[in-house]
């Protein structure tokens, strides 16, 4: 018989090769537009004071000839008890045993790679709180004059523009669960009105009369998955323009980020290492025509609105 000619095994061969690694991959991780396209405003005392004018006390003023008649006096009245936001905090408390660290921290730093997945879970949970926290969320904030009830079934054009009417001294973006977005892009194509998209961040987004549609899952989606309802957002920002603004602390022991930071609490004698990691935060709506709600808008399945 012929002989056979042996050869080292894949599976052999490949116990003297190097393996290239990567990073530990979150898929919770996202974008979080909302934080990214928010003003912040540094809160020194933790404290936000909204102070704002009475409506109801007019300012009056005289338009006419010169001496045809007296000029009113009169000044503008504040509200005597204004609102005050105190900022949130959002912490955990990370452990790495200093075996792991002193013998597997080759060729990923240990302590590094876990602060960094911590630091997107709670960065994460900040954006979800801007929107769903009970006291300063921003659905909660929402003025009860600036909600729109859509029709039935998915967002329309014609909702997208009554928001656009609650909230038009210089709008700056919606905000939308992706599932919102996309059926909101599939009433538009039905209605042969295809939106524009533009590219922000490096990222393209869907546009409704020039005001881009920003993609968020913490404006989360209830009810059953083909029958899942939601709201979308839109907003005015900034301080400047008596908008929407967020919050933070500066100047943090260990800060990180901006409102963020991280500090070493030491060694128990489990050998433990222990690390803090805070995040301070709030959010404001400085005037109530700075934020419109559309509630409730349908977000099924394509088939259901043919």
């Amino acid at each position: 018989m012929p002989d056979k000619r042996q050869a080292l095994s894949d599976n052999a061969a490949r116990q003297l090769a190097t393996t290239t690694k990567t990073p530990p991959q979150m898929q919770a991780i996202t974008p979080r537009w909302l934080v990214k396209m928010m003003q912040w405003m540094p809160v020194e005392a933790g404290t936000l004071r909204i102070n704002r004018v009475k409506e109801t006390a007019p300012v009056e003023v005289v338009c006419g000839s010169k001496g045809e008649q007296t000029l009113p006096e009169t000044f503008v009245d504040y509200e005597e008890k204004p609102k005050e936001l105190t900022l949130s905090m959002i912490s955990t408390v990370l452990g790495v045993h200093t075996r792991v660290s002193d013998i597997f921290n080759n060729p990923m730093d240990q302590v590094k790679e876990q602060l960094r997945l911590a630091v997107e879970v709670v960065k994460e949970r900040q954006e979800d709180e801007l929107i769903n926290n009970i006291t300063y969320g921003l659905l909660n904030q929402a003025a009860g004059t600036m909600r729109v009830s859509p029709r039935k079934g998915p967002p329309t054009p014609d909702d997208m523009d009554e928001l656009i009417a609650k909230v038009w001294k210089e709008p700056a973006f919606f905000l939308a669960h992706p599932r919102a977005v996309a059926a909101f892009g599939r009433e538009c194509t039905r209605r042969g009105v295809p939106p524009p998209t533009v590219n922000l961040f490096g990222s393209p987004f869907l546009t409704w009369r020039g005001l881009p549609i920003v993609p968020c899952d913490k404006l989360h989606v209830k009810g059953k998955a083909d029958e899942g309802k939601t709201n979308i957002l839109l907003m005015r920002v900034g301080k400047e323009k008596q908008g929407v603004v967020g919050m933070y602390q500066p100047g943090l022991q260990g800060e990180q980020t901006p409102g963020l930071s991280v500090r070493f609490m030491g060694i128990n004698q489990d050998a433990v290492a222990t690390y803090l990691i805070t995040l301070y935060c709030s959010a404001a709506v400085l005037t109530d025509d700075a934020l419109g709600v559309l509630e409730g808008v349908e977000v099924g399945n394509y088939h259901e609105y043919k």
